[in-house]
């Protein structure tokens, strides 16, 4: 009795299967109802998928590689002979622009420049010393000349007076009034007198000649003392802001921010002119995309380019073309695209591979589905003609990898979706 009633369920289930054949059976059966006269079953025809061709507009893109460069690739040196005091830095240290990277030993700078400003400030006391000896020379030589014309002009009125006193004696001593000797005396007074006039002239004119020579406080043998002056002035000076300046560099600092790629020298060395440190910048870098002639034609400065690097998941970094570079070696077809990129966290490091999506100029015309081409050259596809597939002969102009814009088309004109399905010229697409 336990058997029976444990196979009634199954017998249930065969009654109820058995039913349902039967009638999927019978919707088949009859005229037009999906058997041949011999009584055989007929397959409906599988649908031919078609597109129309209309006016649309893709954004192509393209994909390529290449590897990441630094924005700037700093190598840092030092003129300077002193020894490194102090190197705080290690290869692969982030740091940032002024960051001190090295420190030299100045103690032989200090006291040259300790002296030099010593030396300046001697200069400056010369170029003082210069310009109160020019007033004073402008203040006397005005005075010498009117007193060199005040001696000369009483010396002229003495002779004056003593010539006309000779000339009475003179007829004095025809007439027998006055002595030969009182005479004599009166000549020689003259002699001197004229002797004196000619003194107090060459005096004047001495006077006169000083005072031109030593000129003005712009031009003349003061002012060019005074420049002379500042002129040395100016040159202790620029010794001494010469040893500054070297006192400065002594303290090496990272022109950019980055990483410390090449870190050649320690404490105690001399800098010697090598290069010390190198500084790669990475806050931006460039991607160097390689691309061949095809890919390149069309592609324009400022494109925006997606990146992504193997091993960081989905992180994405973006940036844009900052220029295409000729051949990479002479006769190639081998291109660079230069990109520059966005990198905060610095995790895009010099050489990285990466692979990127370069976006295309935009394009405007008929568009089809880019399966529908029967080959990879992309020359022809299938179109229906009264409800018949003729091969159209096209040619792409842009595709985005899901609508291709061709020339050969209208707008309107239907077209078989899959390329591959095999169909050739005169098949049936569609019932008429």
């Amino acid at each position: 009795m336990k058997g029976t009633a444990a196979l009634a369920p199954r017998r249930t289930l065969a009654v109820i299967a058995t039913a349902i054949l039967l009638a999927a059976c019978s919707r088949h059966s009859g005229p037009g109802g999906g058997r041949r006269p011999g009584g055989q079953a007929t397959i409906p025809p599988q649908a031919i998928p078609t597109a129309e061709a209309r006016t649309t507009t893709v954004r192509p893109t393209i994909a390529i590689a290449g590897i990441i460069a630094p924005l700037e690739n700093v190598a840092i040196s030092s003129q300077l002979t002193e020894p490194a005091d102090a190197v705080p830095v290690q290869e692969g240290d982030r740091v940032r622009k002024g960051q001190t990277l090295a420190v030299l030993d100045t103690a032989d700078l200090r006291a040259q420049y300790e002296s030099d400003l010593r030396t300046a400030a001697s200069a400056d006391a010369k170029v003082a010393q210069a310009r109160y000896s020019a007033q004073l020379q402008f203040g006397q030589n005005p005075q010498q000349v009117t007193q060199q014309s005040e001696t000369l002009r009483a010396a002229q009125q003495t002779l004056r007076l003593d010539q006309a006193n000779l000339a009475r004696d003179r007829q004095l001593v025809a007439q027998g009034y006055i002595a030969q000797q009182t005479y004599d005396q009166q000549a020689t007074l003259v002699r001197n007198d004229q002797a004196a006039v000619d003194s107090a002239g060459a005096q004047l004119a001495s006077a006169r000649i000083n005072e031109q020579v030593n000129g003005s406080p712009s031009q003349g043998l003061q002012a060019s003392t005074i420049q002379a002056a500042i002129a040395d002035a100016a040159a202790s000076h620029a010794a001494a802001q010469q040893i500054k300046t070297s006192i400065d560099k002594a303290v090496i600092v990272s022109p950019v921010d980055g990483v410390v790629v090449n870190r050649n020298l320690n404490p105690g060395e001399y800098p010697a002119g090598r290069t010390l440190f190198t500084v790669q910048q990475l806050s931006s870098v460039y991607a160097e995309l390689n691309a061949s002639s095809a890919q390149i034609f069309g592609l324009q400065r400022g494109a925006r380019v997606t990146m992504t690097v193997a091993g960081a998941g989905n992180a994405t970094y973006t940036g844009s073309v900052v220029g295409v570079l000729g051949q990479v070696t002479p006769g190639s077809t081998n291109f660079t695209v230069k990109t520059l990129v966005a990198n905060p966290d610095l995790r895009l490091q010099s050489g990285l591979p990466v692979s990127a999506t370069v976006a295309l100029p935009a394009t405007t015309g008929i568009g089809i589905p880019t399966t529908a081409f029967l080959d990879d050259t992309h020359q022809s596809v299938i179109v229906d003609a009264n409800g018949n597939a003729k091969v159209a002969n096209v040619r792409e102009t842009a595709s985005d990898g899901r609508t291709s814009i061709v020339t050969g088309l209208s707008a309107g004109q239907t077209v078989v979706s899959d390329g591959q399905l095999g169909l050739t010229a005169g098949a049936k697409i569609s019932e008429r």
